[in-house]
């Protein structure tokens, strides 16, 4: 079960990992999606929540202080997913089919994160678990 765990892990924080990443490489585009769905300062908010996406990826692949990488998604899942995917106020059918599938996909990724909360830690094959007690 542990390495299905850390297959699963794999999964999960390498794709929050890549779409960090991508918030810091593809920053201008983000930002003017992000300004035109009404985000303030959409270049500073791009690079924070690319940010909150790389902590939290890298604490859960790594499961280093898994549960404040889980709190990480957890905020960029409920701050983004609202504002940036309102399926409901997108006038163009197509557009807001796109917008749905990607509020759900989100709700999915945060009931997800919000499970791995409750996973005892120190998780298997992580590095925290490799410090010696009482040293």
């Amino acid at each position: 079960m542990a390495d299905l765990f850390l297959m699963g892990r794999l999964i999960f924080g390498g794709f929050f990992l890549y779409s960090g990443v991508h918030h810091f490489l593809d920053t201008a585009t983000l930002a003017q999606y992000a300004g035109a769905k009404g985000v303030p300062m959409p270049e500073v908010a791009v690079l924070l929540t690319g940010a909150l996406l790389v902590v939290g990826a890298l604490s859960i692949l790594l499961g280093i202080l898994p549960r404040l990488g889980l709190a990480c998604i957890i905020l960029f899942l409920v701050g983004v997913t609202p504002i940036m995917h309102a399926f409901w106020s997108v006038p163009d059918p197509q557009m807001r089919q796109m917008d749905m599938g990607n509020f759900m996909k989100n709700l999915a990724l945060l009931g997800g994160a919000m499970m791995m909360l409750m996973i005892p830690t120190p998780w298997a094959y992580s590095v925290e678990r490799r410090r010696v007690v009482g040293a």
